[in-house]
């Protein structure tokens, strides 16, 4: 074909291309309509994207949700207003002895506090370090000490007792100025020898915490002597600590002027800032002495400690004198014959009102023994302290522990030397005397306690605030974790308090309980979904560690029992009695309350008649084989601690395991489900908060059991745990001495005594039955705890049960001070 009829026919197609609907035109067209399904699949693949990140984002917030909620606050009204512990608000109780864990001390109710102590020495005792006493230490080795009067508002005065002498801290406030008043503090010390007086040397010092912010201090010298420390805070203003000149022969004065890190390095700045001078002019007498002005070049700020050092002699008395330069009208110094006459009118007032609480003359109580009530209720009052920070806590949602929110805490604490600090399940017992003495106190502290609470309801068990605090604690024992319960025994005191209160007309009582129904919802609430148990109004105690080797029965350190026999092997299937009763009585006071207040209290009832039905509770915890109230869950009582034993064939060279090992826990039967009838304090559960029926025969069997010697009945009082029973007085672990099982504690017996009252006073079979038991048992009860204060000077944290005598850590005037109650009748 030719060139001319190809380029012909060429444009013959070309024009057949381009008319009709050919090729062309249909490849233009698909290629028109894909560019929507393009855009449809770009916004559907960024629709994918952004969930996808929605969903990260999500996700990541929910992760976080999860591991802040530990430590998110309740949200709810506070029940303390930000000011309520100021001094304009509250000037008497402003300032206090609230550093429980010092032999004396004074600061406020402020977070950002000067702190003021006392430490002392005796010379020429050729010791190094000086013995230097400051934190209450059972090391001390003290014959005696505590507070003897303590009013918890105006004053207190307090014995210490050292070997070759004894010494007095009286304290006195008044009002005066805008920033809570002024106050006096007068030690005295005698010697017990007057033909071989002691040489001591006192050392009374003021403090700023490093992060007190504007607050600042200015020592006075006159003739080398510190006579005043000069200060500045935003809650006291501008205000003086006078040194006045001490009555006393042969003394000397020292001071030290230095810079404080933290409040638990008191201790070693002040022995790092000691020298060793001579006493006498012959210079044969080394006496130890601070050093004056120690402020090192790289000091982060200026000085924020200074210590006023008084050497004598005995006898010797000094005096501290706290002025507000706001108090423009002062009359007179509170010092000198002004100080002893204010003294002496607040301890006579504390008598009067000790007289009308207690009523203990009345009741046939020699003088001695008046004296030794007034003493231990004193100890309870003046052991209360304030103290501020946060806790360490952690979530099953936490790989590290948290801090916990910065807050305050008022709280009594049960022991100065060995645990200055706030226990839950402890402060319930706590403020049933104090509540007694002083409401208003007793519900401050509650306040504090209940606005520790976080947005689950959970409330850390041990508050260590602070890092005086935190300096007595094990590590171990720090750290916090909300799936951890203690005992709600604040419902013991909130039900004292609350029935005064409901047929009361005082508005602050009603704005009290309008404040305090909601948070005791949200932890009642928190209770029952946290610690139920696997059946339906069962609860059970978490925390228990399942995997221990080195326990012979696993701790339930959240019971408030610790060692109490439970069962042997921790499941979800446990059932505890303890906890099913402390929800029963939770549940009736809840019910009271909310009646009151006009509010549901429909469930908090049905509750409270259900776990009180004595039907159900025998169905969950009733031992017919012991014919006793049991826990349960998988046990056996064939454990045993043993030293691991070498193979029976070493290979040649092979060493045997060295023979110091630590025992490890061996299980001798395969445990089962069942009762665990252990007989002891958790056994007397539903006697103790009085669930059992008055004329049940299981209350018979209860008092039968009770004054039973084989069992729990001493001449002491009720033992914790039965003779009988497998674990009575065995070590948990190698190392670890029983603490629940053989031991008297206060609390329980009080308790037990408050059921006999109870069931002596109601009518039944068994109410001769509880009479002569009650009267008994509590004669028994404060014989020996009186005898023991006299023999020892102490009150302790629990007795033996085969001597009386007491054991554990001391002074321990927490719920062992329930005996005041006792011997009061005061249930």
């Amino acid at each position: 074909m030719s060139g001319g009829a190809r380029d012909i026919r060429r444009r013959a197609r070309h024009q057949n291309d381009n008319s009709g609907d050919g090729p062309a035109r249909t490849t233009f067209d698909k290629k028109k309509q894909s560019k929507p399904r393009q855009i449809r699949s770009a916004l559907l693949i960024g629709l994918v994207a952004l969930s996808t990140i929605a969903l990260a984002i999500l996700y990541l917030l929910y992760q976080w949700y999860l591991t802040e909620r530990v430590r998110t606050q309740a949200s709810l009204p506070k029940m303390l207003f930000p000011n309520s512990s100021s001094a304009e608000v509250d000037p008497l109780r402003f300032w206090g002895s609230y550093r429980s864990q010092l032999y004396f001390g004074m600061k406020t109710r402020s977070p950002r506090s000067p702190v003021m102590g006392l430490m002392w020495l005796t010379e020429f005792t050729n010791k190094m370090p000086p013995p230097l006493r400051h934190w209450c230490d059972q090391s001390d080795g003290l014959p005696k000490y505590g507070w003897t009067k303590h009013d918890g508002i105006n004053f207190g005065s307090q014995a210490i007792e050292e070997e070759t002498y004894t010494m007095r801290t009286d304290f006195v406030k008044q009002k005066g100025g805008l920033h809570g008043g002024e106050w006096t503090a007068k030690i005295s010390l005698k010697e017990k020898n007057p033909e071989k007086p002691p040489t001591v040397s006192l050392l009374f010092y003021i403090a700023l915490d490093s992060s007190s912010g504007s607050a600042h201090l200015e020592p006075v010298l006159t003739k080398k002597r510190l006579s005043s420390v000069s200060g500045y805070s935003d809650e006291l203003g501008n205000f003086e600590v006078i040194f006045p000149k001490t009555k006393s022969k042969l003394q000397k004065h020292n001071y030290l002027i230095s810079y404080l890190p933290r409040l638990d390095k008191i201790n070693d700045v002040v022995l790092n800032g000691m020298k060793v001078d001579a006493w006498d002019s012959a210079r044969t007498l080394p006496y130890f002495t601070l050093g004056g002005r120690l402020v090192g070049r790289d000091s982060p700020s200026p000085p924020n400690f200074m210590v006023h050092q008084v050497t004598a002699q005995l006898p010797l008395e000094m005096e501290i004198v706290y002025q507000s330069r706001s108090f423009i009208d002062r009359q007179s110094t509170l010092s000198g014959d002004i100080f002893t006459s204010t003294l002496n009118r607040f301890s006579a007032e504390f008598d009067k009102k000790f007289a009308e609480t207690f009523n203990l003359e009345s009741k046939g109580y020699k003088e001695n023994e008046v004296t030794f009530a007034k003493a231990t209720l004193s100890n309870m009052i003046g052991g209360i302290g304030y103290f501020y920070g946060a806790s360490l806590v952690q979530s099953k949602y936490n790989k590290e522990p948290l801090e916990y929110w910065k807050a305050p805490l008022l709280t009594a604490v049960p022991s100065r030397s060995f645990f200055p600090r706030g226990f839950l399940w402890d402060e319930g017992f706590h403020n049933l005397l104090i509540s007694q003495w002083n409401p208003t106190i007793s519900k401050d502290i509650i306040s504090h306690w209940l606005d520790l609470m976080n947005w689950e309801g959970w409330i850390p068990r041990e508050q260590i605030l602070g890092y005086e605090a935190r300096a007595k604690v094990p590590q171990e024992f720090i750290v916090q974790r909300n799936e951890n319960a203690n005992p709600p025994t604040l419902f013991l005191t909130i039900k004292k308090l609350v029935g005064h209160m409901i047929s009361s007309k005082d508005s602050k009582d009603q704005a009290f309980l309008k404040a305090l129904y909601p948070r005791l919802q949200t932890w009642f609430n928190w209770y029952n979904s946290t610690q139920n148990g696997p059946l339906p109004l069962s609860y059970r105690w978490r925390g228990r560690d399942s995997n221990t080797v080195r326990e012979l029965n696993p701790k339930t350190l959240t019971s408030g029992l610790d060692d109490y026999p439970r069962a042997s092997h921790p499941t979800d299937q446990e059932r505890h009695i303890d906890l099913y009763c402390w929800i029963a009585f939770a549940s009736e006071i809840m019910a009271d309350i909310a009646k009151s207040l006009g509010e549901r209290w429909e469930d908090y009832e049905a509750t409270a008649r259900i776990l009180k039905d004595n039907n159900h509770m025998d169905s969950l915890h009733w031992s017919d084989k012991k014919q006793q109230y049991s826990d349960y869950g998988l046990h056996t009582n064939r454990v045993k601690l043993e030293r691991p034993r070498p193979p029976p064939n070493l290979n040649p060279g092979q060493r045997p395991p060295p023979m110091d090992q630590e025992k490890y826990r061996v299980i001798v039967s395969e445990p089962t489900y069942q009762f665990v009838n252990a007989f002891g304090y958790v056994s007397l559960f539903p006697f103790l908060l009085k669930m059992v029926h008055p004329t049940s025969p299981k209350l018979f069997k209860i008092l039968t059991d009770l004054k039973d010697p084989r069992l729990l009945w001493t001449d002491y009082g009720l033992r914790s745990l039965a003779k009988s029973a497998h674990l009575y007085n065995r070590y948990n672990t190698e190392h670890d001495p029983p603490y629940w099982r053989g031991p008297i504690w206060m609390n329980m017996n009080y308790l037990a005594l408050s059921a006999l009252y109870h069931y002596a006073s109601t009518d039944g079979p068994y109410t001769d039955m509880a009479k002569e038991l009650y009267t008994e048992l509590r004669s028994n009860i404060v014989a020996n705890v009186i005898k023991e204060y006299e023999r020892t000077g102490y009150m302790w944290e629990n007795y033996d049960d085969k001597t009386g005598n007491g054991k554990g850590s001391h002074p321990f005037t927490g719920w062992s001070a329930l005996v005041v109650l006792i011997m009061a009748e005061e249930y």
